[in-house]
């Protein structure tokens, strides 16, 4: 098979026809064997129903529900699970990523033999101060972090070679830096195109400044899970090292000045607590490096998700 596109979607039932047409025309166009599968991360609306009826229709469009709403990295885990295509397209369904961009991403893949292929949608026509602002800063910040040049972390409209996805994992909220998983992953062949952003058709957007936040926090869990997540000991070790000998040497000066000065008073000294307080606060980080090195060794599935209902899966 050519193609997977897998689409997360939460109430999208008005966008969803237009955007499956739309998908179906260009395959055909450009003779692609294809499957779309469609996540219904837990919608409150007839999105289900919708991609019910689409599915009757064509054998190639295929449905996960969930039970409830999980996020999109949830979604986008269990889609690729599912996916057999030998390129993975992953998409919005806003009909604010444009179906028409899928062959030049395919080509990316097969031809120019990237692992990862990310858009860049260089004119927006989102809110300036609510999500162009915010994500230029979060974009910087990723940039800078991950040492990735990638100019939008955070486009929905991505492609995949089947192997980058079938070995790497998503959970939590991190769909966001799905390049910085794979290249932590050894996939390093990245690369970026232009897309078209469209205006938004149908609904609102379900972005919000807790989203930009979380991105942020989200963005330092990768940066030490990616550099420290098989090696938590060396991260708490060291620190814990340090803070244990700035403790140790102090206590050691302030026991030779007491022998030395008889009318040295040891415990009136702020550096005496400070001292102690340094040896503990070491100690307590050797602990959880060793605790860390435990749960990273015994760590149990993440991702396992009630899925209520699935189509043609």
């Amino acid at each position: 098979m050519d193609i997977s596109a897998i689409i997360p979607l939460f109430n999208e039932e008005e966008s969803l026809p237009e955007l499956c047409a739309w998908i179906e025309k260009v395959m055909n166009e450009n003779n692609f064997s294809y499957e779309v599968i469609l996540i219904d991360d837990g919608s409150t609306d007839d999105s289900w129903k919708v991609i019910q009826n689409i599915a009757a229709h064509n054998k190639a469009f295929k449905g996960i529900k969930f039970q409830r709403n999980y996020g999109k990295s949830a979604a986008l885990n269990e889609g690729f699970k599912a996916a057999k295509g030998n390129v993975i397209i992953t998409m919005d369904a806003d009909l604010q990523d444009s179906p028409d961009e899928i062959p030049a991403l395919h080509k990316m893949i097969i031809e120019d033999n990237f692992d990862l292929v990310s858009g860049w949608k260089k004119k927006r026509y989102d809110n300036t101060f609510t999500k162009n602002i915010p994500s230029k800063i979060f974009n910087a910040a990723a940039r800078y972090s991950s040492g990735i040049k990638l100019h939008d972390f955070n486009c929905g409209l991505k492609a995949y070679r089947s192997k980058t996805i079938k070995n790497i994992e998503v959970y939590g909220e991190m769909h966001r830096y799905i390049p910085v998983i794979a290249k932590w992953a050894g996939f390093k062949k990245i690369g970026e195109k232009v897309v078209e952003h469209r205006a938004r058709k149908y609904g609102k957007t379900k972005f919000g400044w807790q989203r930009f936040i979380n991105g942020f926090l989200d963005l330092a869990t990768i940066s030490f899970v990616s550099k420290f997540g098989k090696r938590p000991m060396h991260f708490f070790g060291l620190w814990g090292t340090i803070s244990f000998l700035i403790g140790f040497l102090m206590s050691l000066y302030l026991i030779v000045a007491k022998f030395t000065a008889t009318d040295f008073s040891l415990t009136n000294r702020p550096s005496f607590y400070i001292a102690l307080t340094s040896m503990i606060i070491g100690m307590q980080l050797f602990l959880a490096g060793f605790i860390a090195e435990l749960i990273a060794r015994n760590a149990s599935e993440r991702n396992v998700y009630l899925i209520e209902e699935k189509v043609g899966v």
